[in-house]
């Protein structure tokens, strides 16, 4: 029985072996598919909140790595590609919602709240309201960094690439996610 990081690097070499080989692009994105669409999608979701907003912005990533799939060169793996993508759509959607939607935090903290409520991918238990409610007061890029360290386990080599950002800057963004976190659900919470 194989272990899920062995499958993983077995779909992956797949996956880059179809790209760069020119072989069949096609099987490369529908195995592409197969491999990164649920995890790209949760980190989308985790940054925006809304289905339907997460759901256009994977679409269009997937999209873009389609139309760009002859550029990809296997200088990082198709999922560090695949996920700088992803950064990118979400941050680019995330500017522009910040610039029409003016939302005052109490607005912000009531909306995330009833949004979490009816969501079925949400356990609707206080603490991960107070998480994600905290989360959102976050600048982007240390909420993004705190995702992909927290949520999604990444090295900090893997976050460099996919942000574009040095090491040691990551480390402080989280380290300052992870304080700004912890003091939100503190004063937030009556499990302080």
């Amino acid at each position: 029985m194989h272990s899920k990081e062995e499958k993983q690097v077995t779909e992956e070499q797949s996956i880059t072996y179809f790209i760069l080989e020119k072989k069949d692009t096609e099987k490369a994105f529908h195995l592409m598919l197969q491999a990164y669409q649920k995890p790209i999608y949760y980190y989308i979701r985790r940054m925006v909140l809304a289905h339907e907003d997460a759901d256009d912005i994977c679409q269009i990533t997937f999209i873009k790595a389609w139309k760009n799939l002859d550029r990809f060169r296997g200088e990082s793996k198709v999922s560090t590609w695949l996920h700088r993508i992803a950064y990118n759509e979400t941050m680019t959607f995330l500017s522009k919602s910040k610039k029409t939607n003016h939302l005052d935090m109490d607005e912000a903290k009531f909306g995330i709240s009833n949004s979490l409520q009816g969501d079925p991918l949400f356990t609707g238990e206080e603490i991960h309201v107070l998480l994600h409610t905290a989360l959102a007061t976050l600048p982007e890029k240390q909420k993004a960094v705190f995702i992909m360290r927290y949520f999604e386990e990444k090295p900090y080599e893997e976050i460099a690439v996919i942000t574009g950002t040095s090491q040691g800057a990551l480390k402080a963004s989280y380290h300052h996610a992870v304080n700004k976190i912890e003091s939100y659900v503190k004063s937030q919470s009556k499990f302080s």
